[in-house]
């Protein structure tokens, strides 16, 4: 691998990796109070643009780190919006310890 291609894999895997850590505190705390919504609507778009672009490339670089980036955000705005019910029943349906 080249430097170039090291530093791309690099961004990729910093890049997915720096939603883990919010959708696990939701889990754990179901507290999405703090949490800007639109900030949330407009990375969910932009991972979903950057995953088109990257299929009409069909460049597999971009689609996979966006598409877990996509995901992660979606997962992120999707327990922002529901209502504390469904948010807890969900964080249970992942966590059951907690």
């Amino acid at each position: 691998m080249d430097v170039a291609g090291f530093i791309g894999a690099a961004a990729a895997i910093c890049s997915t990796a720096s939603f883990a850590p919010q959708a696990w505190k939701i889990i754990k705390t179901r507290d999405t109070e703090s949490i800007s919504g639109k900030m949330y609507v407009l990375t969910v778009a932009a991972f979903a643009l950057w995953m088109s672009y990257g299929v009409l490339r069909g460049d597999w670089a971009l689609i996979a780190p966006n598409a877990i980036c996509f995901a992660l955000a979606a997962f992120i705005l999707t327990m922002k919006q529901l209502p504390q019910r469904k948010k807890d029943a969900v964080a249970d349906a992942l966590d059951p310890e907690a």
